[in-house]
């Protein structure tokens, strides 16, 4: 079958076909060790970095507060049966101290009611002092190594080469001899 497939190629598709096989064939059989090279020099490879971190941030505030009263009915019952009883008594009639008592009552309870608040909202505002807390993005810029450009000379010729790590003295170089 490859009698029948070079029958069909011309001169110039074999000698392609041909030149491609030895080019593969070269770079197949090419020769490859390892030696040492000397380091000339190192440059850092700097570059600005942006870091965004969350950072609560807390200060105290004096604040007024008032304190509710627990809405006791004590004080405006107590003044209601009070005034009912005043109110009886200063009636003259039956039905004249029950009056009286209903009046007295009323503005008994009403007058201990507001007393009461009086007391309670003079009593209820005061002065306090809190933690508040916020969480704020906190950004910072800084300069960071990010690798480091590397002369060497190996053989009388000098090169540049890109590097993650910080190399010693010497580094080790990867040589590829192959016919010209």
């Amino acid at each position: 079958m490859a009698k029948r497939m070079g029958a069909h190629m011309g001169t110039g598709a074999r000698n392609t076909a041909a030149a491609l096989l030895a080019v593969f064939t070269v770079g197949a059989f090419a020769d490859v060790y390892y030696d040492e090279a000397e380091v000339v020099d190192v440059e850092p490879i700097v570059r600005q970095v942006e870091t965004v971190e969350p950072k609560e941030h807390c200060w105290f505030e004096t604040v007024q507060r008032r304190h509710r009263g627990d809405d006791s009915v004590t004080a405006p019952l107590l003044g209601a049966i009070i005034g009912g009883a005043v109110g009886n008594a200063v009636g003259h009639k039956k039905r004249n101290k029950q009056v009286g008592a209903v009046v007295g009552a009323m503005l008994g309870g009403s007058l201990a009611r507001d007393i009461s608040r009086a007391n309670r909202d003079g009593a209820s505002v005061r002065q306090v002092r809190r933690e508040v807390c916020e969480v704020v993005e906190q950004r910072t810029t800084e300069e960071r190594v990010t690798g480091y450009m590397v002369t060497y000379r190996y053989q009388g010729e000098t090169h540049r080469a890109r590097m993650e790590r910080r190399p010693g003295e010497r580094i080790r170089v990867r040589v590829k001899v192959a016919p010209a």
